[in-house]
């Protein structure tokens, strides 16, 4: 079942090869052992440089140490911390030694991290740098080894230094077998219980081959790769298209975002010419350039010859993008007008689609297949049809190998001939693109009975610039409303009557024009404005920026019926 199927194409030889991560490791490490492959913010403006040589060094005496210590072939060995070059070194050093790696969201709670360790068996954990590592460390099972990373919170743990600096390096080229779990992935949780994603080496090399050659199409195969890692590396989009990427090419180049208020800093630092984001950072970005030139301004500068360019080029240069020949977007659907302002400044936003369950190898829109609202074509060897229900299926070089300890999620989730189950509605245009049109699991009914989608008109609403975020819903109710939360620039001034009665006509304004394009089943009875913004650390939103719906539905769960019953069009939660 889990296998490749026998019609599944080889597109550019992506299958053809028999080489796995750590021998393209070693044959980085030995051609290009000088050469600088991971940059690390310490502080105080300053960033530590690791060479190749460097990098796989300390791996290679780190992996010996976990040998040394008779954990059985396959253990899974943890890892909880934000991204850092020692991510990347400690992942390489349970690879070498035999081990499986098990990445845990360095924002998840207590009861979170507790389950993925017990659950996943983990026989080590190393600890990196974290944030709320004071909330966290009751997860941690009393007697569980621990390493930890430098710019790690302070423990009694030993430390990585210490360790290496006694420890003499695994020699050779280490090999793993093609079959051996290379990666547990366990999902970030927006609905239910993490589920452990099961990678072996074979299939998370071929998607990073596959990978690799997609980013040279545009930068070309002798150009050096520069990306900004700031995504977590312990979810699959990062992990796939910045650190395996890298992994193989040799003469790419990472830099590691220290913190959020210095990330146009790194950024600048960084100078990517590969750069990959989600949505909600998109949108972000936009907002920052509103904040300090209102966007009518903008577009009449925008449109003016000659200082137009201008305009646009030290617009990209604020951002730290102006060198990006490859922009990406994925883990949830962007807005098309959000696609299009990025074009129209120079920026072509590559919209791709990915998953867990496929290592992020599904689709990506290309220079040349690529429309605003779509996620492009499928990727080398992938296979894609849609269900007589509208549910998107799909084989990929990525597709997992199953869920770990849930062989009845195996049994559900593919088809008799091998396709996986996405849970994603969508429709395969006739130019061979792919429209993402929701989540099976998200459409719902109303009191009539009828089926309202939420994500295209999420998708439409959250065009508008006002909106951070918004959520449709309505389950059970005579007619849909969506939330949503103001952009960052309007919440703090949301108690301002005068800027609240703005706030109210504009959004009344675009709940007009929404439902005017809507069936009469999907119109959307009214607008409810969050007091609070949704964020990670309030458990609104999952480690990637996905909106938790199970969690908003039960805060606001006391209030629904008083606002149906209110009369007006926009109120305030």
């Amino acid at each position: 079942m889990f296998g490749y199927a026998a019609g599944i194409t080889t597109g550019d030889n992506i299958l053809a090869t028999k080489k796995l991560m750590l021998d393209y490791v070693f044959e980085n490490e030995a051609t290009y052992g000088d050469s600088v492959f991971l940059t690390q913010p310490v502080g105080g403006g300053q960033v530590t440089d690791y060479t190749w040589k460097q990098v796989v060094d300390q791996a290679r005496r780190m992996a010996a140490h976990i040998k040394a210590q008779k954990f059985e072939p396959g253990a899974r060995i943890a890892l909880l911390s934000k991204n850092s070059a020692h991510f990347i070194m400690a992942e390489l050093a349970i690879w070498m030694s035999g081990c499986t790696t098990v990445a845990i969201f360095p924002t998840e709670a207590a009861d979170t991290v507790k389950y993925v360790l017990e659950h996943s068996g983990a026989s080590m954990l190393f600890v990196g740098k974290l944030d709320v590592w004071e909330s966290q460390k009751s997860g941690i099972p009393t007697g569980l080894p621990c390493v930890a990373l430098p710019l790690s919170p302070k423990t009694s743990y030993e430390t990585w230094d210490a360790i290496i600096q006694r420890t003499q390096p695994l020699a050779g080229k280490i090999k793993r077998n093609p079959t051996d779990l290379a990666i547990l992935l366990y999902t970030s949780g927006s609905t239910g219980t993490p589920k452990g994603v099961m990678h072996s080496f074979e299939r998370v090399t071929r998607i990073a081959e596959g990978m690799l050659g997609e980013l040279q199409k545009y930068i070309g195969k002798e150009t050096d790769i520069r990306v900004l890692s700031y995504l977590p590396l312990a979810h699959v989009f990062e992990r796939a298209w910045v650190e395996c990427t890298t992994l193989l090419a040799g003469t790419a180049h990472v830099y590691f975002a220290e913190s959020l208020d210095t990330f146009v800093v790194d950024l600048n630092r960084a100078r990517p010419n590969v750069f990959v984001s989600v949505p909600r950072l998109w949108l972000k970005f936009q907002q920052g350039v509103f904040a300090k030139m209102p966007p009518k301004k903008l577009d009449r500068l925008m449109g003016i010859p000659i200082l137009g360019g201008i305009v646009k080029r030290k617009i990209l240069k604020g951002l730290g993008l102006d060198k990006v020949l490859l922009a990406g977007s994925g883990s949830a659907p962007i807005p098309a007008e959000l696609i299009s302002w990025y074009q129209r400044l120079g920026l072509n936003l590559m919209e791709g689609y990915g998953m867990s369950e496929d290592m992020a190898y599904s689709h990506m829109s290309t220079a040349k297949v690529n429309a605003p609202g779509c996620v492009g074509g499928p990727m080398p060897g992938v296979q894609v049809r849609i269900s007589e229900e509208g549910e998107i299926l799909l084989k990929s070089p990525g597709q997992l190998v199953g869920y770990y300890k849930r062989p009845d999620l195996d049994a559900e989730s593919f088809t008799a001939d091998g396709f996986f189950k996405t849970g994603d509605r969508g429709e395969r245009r006739a130019d061979g693109l792919l429209k993402i049109t929701g989540r099976v699991k998200e459409i719902f009914k109303t009191s009539k009975g009828e089926y309202v989608s939420p994500a295209p008109i999420e998708n439409r609403l959250q065009a508008n610039p006002m909106i951070e975020s918004c959520m449709v819903s309505g389950a059970g109710q005579s007619a849909a409303y969506a939330m949503v939360v103001l952009n960052e620039t309007l919440r703090p001034k949301q108690k301002d009557p005068v800027v609240r009665a703005q706030v109210e006509a504009e959004l009344g304004a675009l709940l007009a024009e929404v439902n005017s394009n809507l069936p009469s089943h999907e119109k959307l009875q009214m607008l409810i404005i969050a007091k609070d913004p949704w964020t990670i650390e309030n458990g609104s939103l999952t480690p990637t920026m996905k909106i938790k719906r199970n969690r908003i539905e039960s805060d606001v769960s006391g209030r629904v019926e008083a606002w149906y019953s209110g009369k007006g069009k926009v109120q305030w939660a």
